[in-house]
């Protein structure tokens, strides 16, 4: 075929509003050799039907980045790009029935004005002056957000596409996908029409993505975890009252969002479009009878009002406006869903120069801030924000078939919902299962999921509320909080155990293994016979993972590290490893059982032949417990007197009875939460992320500038030390009411933001509420008074010493 492009430097698969966006943006960044395959017409997928509202709201930290950024590109593209398009600024109210709902209402507003956003909050007398035809029965008040609207989804398609080619990339239409193979480290994507040789290849194919997520499977992949649920909305006939309305007023109204009843009602025209999510909602192509179809480009499902009924009568209550007019359309269409809702954004698991962007529920408000992002991917290897809660990394192999219906159905029949810290949707559990989980049941284990695994979150005694209902609070107070007390205490004055299953277990092998490893990491790696901590930048510096390291030798090195990490972690190593040296996964293989406070000797004495007067920091290999085989470390995150015992799944039984007959008291994670902020350890992906560089992380005695090797990032952490940097990691003791600092609280000081929380919770050994924060590097000064903004409320807080809370000087790990 003439003209058609035989090499590409990335090759887009899919044709919406996304993989268009990734398009406009790869252009921009300089890559114009791109080329992007659609089977159809542009926006033939969920884009051409998709109601095309633009939120900016979300209590995630990097998705409302994602879709400010969206809002923010829609104002100015078509000028930019010179191409006419229908974008609404009309603001919308998010509406609110209970209390709990104003504090997530109260946390939102926080977190929009930290990112320049004029979000506010509104008593039930103020909403009328927005929305003049709403009834305010059984209402508490409403989040107003002015820069909320709605777009036509295909205009914005197209004034990307039109962006993208005028800058030099390439859009083929009619021109399907059929297939990818790999020659020399290069991809060759195929269509009818010809191959396309391609240095990288980016998985855009909306409700298509798994089937061509499959294609990637003999290079590594796997597949892609997610479902496809039918979404509808209506459109009703015009409303006389709404035109003159807007006439008058120049403007459309509101969007109006009932997220506690669970749906969005905005003004179309001079009628309205309501858009319920129901929970009697449908998944499709799941089953024999409705199978995954070759092509479903513009098409839509039949019409299924009943499922809705309950929601257009809400509705109609709510804007009696509504009930005057009849139905002028009903759009019935598929938008994809993964298992927690949030799109596949990123490296495309186990498969080399390939990535996703796929799988998204809310496609048209997040198009923008998702190719701005896949474009930082692919060009720089890193993205300006902290993406995790999009990474495709985050689901591992857990994430089948049967999991990711129930999750979608889970996800969408809530999409409005609040995400309680003390809640665990139930829907999808009981994936994985170590071979202590009876043990954990019967000792009255309240589970939560842990990369699939079922971990202990506390332990509950007869009588306790363990109903998902009790649940449904921000507080701290639950029927939770008494026995997170006493099993710190326990830690504090006996001793305790933990199982932590799941984590995980990396093998580095080969010739010249310790040296690969020592040159990702900024820290210096242990002698054999000892562990310690790694931290591994990027080559800005910022933070990537933390890793405990044992090393075997030269050409042997293990590492333990979180289990959600498991295959962030893994790529990490991997992808850059030399010829010679492998990785190797083993995390289903052991159990770790955490004996941990000042009784841990006692108990273990007489269950064991390894030294238990080896020092901290140890690692002795070869020994047994309870008669049993296992590795024993004498580390403790808790902070206490401790080991971790490292054992075959199979021996973990026969430990943990003998260690709980001896005395030691079942605790959970989240005492093990409140037990480590007092210690100032970090969490994965809170307060250890690429938002922040190690200097800034508070962790430059882990930095090791005169290691022999040199390691990413280390001359931008040079420089970084050299001029200073502007926030610096600060723990904070803080005069709390009845909640802890959630994540990415904001921190005030004179009336001004000067960071953000990064970890929160109740010492139950120092009696404080705690957060671990990020703040202007001038006020980290011990004694310092700043304000933390806790749902709603700002709360004295008092810096505290570049030290632990809890025994600073770290006696009693010692002892």
């Amino acid at each position: 075929m003439a003209g058609f492009p035989t090499t590409a430097r990335v090759v887009i698969i899919g044709g919406g509003a996304v993989g268009v966006s990734a398009l406009y943006h790869l252009a921009k960044a300089g890559w114009t050799d791109c080329v992007l395959l659609e089977k159809n017409e542009l926006t033939a997928g969920s884009t051409w039907h998709a109601a095309g509202n633009v939120p900016t709201f979300s209590t995630s930290w990097s998705l409302m980045n994602m879709q400010r950024y969206s809002t923010e590109l829609y104002r100015g593209l078509g000028a930019a790009v010179d191409y006419p398009m229908n974008y609404h600024v009309t603001g919308s109210i998010r509406l609110a029935h209970t209390q709990e709902r104003m504090q997530e209402f109260a946390r939102a507003r926080s977190m929009g004005r930290y990112q320049g956003m004029e979000i506010d909050v509104l008593a039930p007398s103020e909403i009328r002056d927005k929305y003049p035809f709403i009834e305010l029965h059984d209402l508490k008040g409403a989040l107003y957000d002015p820069a909320d609207g709605d777009i036509d989804p295909a205009q914005l398609t197209q004034a990307l596409a039109k962006g993208a080619r005028d800058l030099g990339a390439t859009i083929l239409r009619f021109t399907p996908a059929t297939g990818v193979s790999r020659e020399n480290g290069e991809w060759v994507v195929h269509t009818e029409k010809g191959s396309i040789r391609a240095e990288f290849v980016v998985n855009a194919a909306g409700y298509y993505a798994q089937k061509v997520g499959e294609w990637f499977r003999p290079f590594g992949g796997r597949t892609v975890p997610m479902m496809v649920m039918s979404h509808q909305y209506l459109l009703s006939e015009p409303i006389p009252e709404i035109e003159a309305w807007s006439k008058a007023a120049g403007h459309k109204l509101p969007l109006l969002r009932d997220v506690d009843t669970s749906y969005y009602l905005r003004q179309e025209k001079t009628g309205f479009n309501l858009g319920p999510y129901e929970r009697n909602c449908r998944a499709h192509w799941v089953t024999p009878e409705d199978p995954f179809p070759e092509d479903f480009s513009f098409q839509l499902f039949p019409d299924d009002l009943d499922r809705l009924e309950t929601y257009i009568e809400d509705a109609m209550a709510r804007v009696p406006l509504l009930g005057t007019a009849g139905v002028s359309k009903v759009i019935n269409g598929p938008i994809p869903y993964a298992p927690d809702g949030n799109p596949l954004l990123g490296p495309m698991p186990g498969v080399p120069n390939a990535f996703e962007a796929c799988v998204f529920t809310f496609g048209i408000a997040q198009a923008g801030g998702a190719g701005k992002v896949l474009a930082e991917w692919v060009t720089e290897g890193a993205t300006e924000w902290d993406m995790w809660s999009c990474d495709p990394r985050r689901f591992t192999d857990y994430t089948d078939r049967d999991y990711c219906i129930a999750k979608g159905k889970e996800v969408y029949g809530h999409e409005y919902a609040m995400h309680f810290p003390w809640h665990r949707w139930p829907a999808g559990g009981d994936k994985r299962h170590s071979s202590l989980h009876e043990r954990l049941k019967a000792a009255g284990a309240v589970f939560g999921a842990y990369n699939g695994w079922e971990r202990a979150n506390w332990f509950a005694r007869p009588g306790d509320d363990t109903s998902e209902e009790a649940t449904q609070t921000w507080n701290r107070a639950g029927p939770w909080e008494k026995r997170i007390r006493e099993e710190c205490e326990a830690v504090r004055d006996n001793c305790g155990i933990l199982a932590i299953t799941g984590f995980t277990r990396l093998k580095v092998e080969g010739p010249g293994a310790r040296d690969f490893v020592d040159g990702l990491t900024a820290s210096r790696l242990p002698k054999p016979g000892r562990i310690g901590l790694a931290y591994f930048p990027d080559d800005r510096g910022r933070i990537l993972t933390e890793m405990s390291v044992m090393v075997h030798g030269p050409d042997e090195v293990g590492l333990i590290t979180a289990g959600v990490a498991q295959w962030h972690d893994a790529e990490l190593l991997s992808r850059q490893a030399p010829e010679g040296i492998t990785v190797s996964d083993h995390s289903d293989e052991v159990e770790c059982l955490l004996v941990t406070g000042p009784r841990a000797r006692e108990i273990l004495a007489p269950l064991t032949d390894h030294d238990l007067e080896a020092p901290w920091l140890s690692v002795s290999f070869k020994g047994k417990v309870a008669g049993r085989d296992c590795a024993l470390v004498r580390v403790s995150f808790a902070g206490e007197l401790g080991w971790e015992i490292h054992c075959a799944m199979a021996d973990a039984p026969e430990i943990w009875d003998a260690v709980t007959a001896a005395g030691a008291k079942p605790f959970g994670m989240w005492a093990l939460n409140s037990l480590r902020i007092e210690k100032g350890y970090r969490a994965w992906k809170g307060d250890l992320s690429t938002d922040y560089s190690l200097l800034e992380g508070g962790l430059e005695r882990f930095v090791r500038f005169d290691k022999s090797q040199d390691f990413p990032g280390k001359a931008a952490l040079l420089a970084e030390k050299q001029r200073g940097v502007t926030k610096r990691f600060a723990t904070l003791k803080v005069e709390a009411r009845d909640c802890d600092a959630p994540y990415m609280s904001t921190l005030w000081h004179e009336g001004k933001i000067v960071g953000e929380t990064t970890s929160g919770g109740w010492g139950y050994r120092v009696g404080a509420s705690i957060a671990l924060a990020m703040l202007r590097a001038d006020l980290t000064r011990p004694g310092t008074e700043i304000e933390v903004e806790i749902y709603g409320e700002r709360r004295r807080a008092v810096v505290q010493e570049d030290r632990p809370l809890w025994d600073p000087e770290n006696v009693r790990l010692r002892a």
